[in-house]
Formats: C-alpha cells, structure tokens, sequence
C-alpha cells in the first residue's frame, strides 16, 4: 500500500479523504489558499496589507480564505484594541510554518515555468 494511504481513507477534523493529498488540498487547494500563505511567510500581515499585495483578489473572496485558513489553524488573526478602529494581523501559525518549504518550492517552480516558458513583465498600476 502507498505510504500517502496507509488505511482506506484518513480522517481530519471530522472529514474523510480517500488520500493524504486530497487532504492537504483541502487545506491549501484553490486559487488563493497557497497565495495567502506566501504572502504571510516572511511576517504577519494586516488585511489592508493583503488585499494590496494580492491586487486582483475581490475583499470577499480574500476574507472567506483567511477565515478557513484560520478554522484549519494555517493561520492565527489576532486583534489589538478594544474600541474601533481595531488593528487586525494575521500571521502563521506553528503549523502553517511547516508549509514554508513547500511554499518555496512552489515559489521556485513558478519562477521555473516563467523563466523557460513565460515572461515577467511589469504592469502599471
């Protein structure tokens, strides 16, 4: 049996997957997921942050993927003030850190394809 599937299915949270990447796609899967992640790797982040480093993601879709980032513990927020405006960072948690070599990796392989098979280019904002 594949080391990934050790038994029929692996369960997490009350969720069963048929493999151990349909896990951790779960997790990070999806278009913005992996990207948020990058983006609070080398330090916490306030949303304002966030949203203009990742200038093509809608305030909406950015709030839903830091709320299930945070729900799968990828990622803490933390709120500082009592009275508004409050100040919001979000940072990594212990256990989204160990997603750093990975999200390198992915970092390295982008600029891979870009590189042999693509461009950088610079767009004005």
């Amino acid at each position: 049996m594949k080391t990934e599937c050790i038994g029929d299915h692996v369960k997490l949270n009350g969720k069963t997957y048929p493999c151990t990447v349909s896990l951790a796609m779960d997790l990070i899967g999806g278009k913005w997921k992996t990207v948020i992640l990058y983006h609070l790797k080398a330090e916490p982040k306030r949303y304002s942050e966030l949203l203009k480093e990742m200038q093509t993601v809608t305030e909406m879709t950015l709030s839903l993927q830091l709320k299930q980032l945070e729900k799968d513990g990828l990622i803490v927020r933390k709120v500082y003030g009592k009275k508004p405006p409050v100040k919001v960072v979000y940072s990594l948690t212990d256990f989204g850190k160990t997603l750093i070599p990975t999200l390198e990796a992915i970092t390295a392989w982008g600029n891979q394809i870009a590189e042999q098979k693509g461009e950088f280019i610079n767009i004005a904002t």
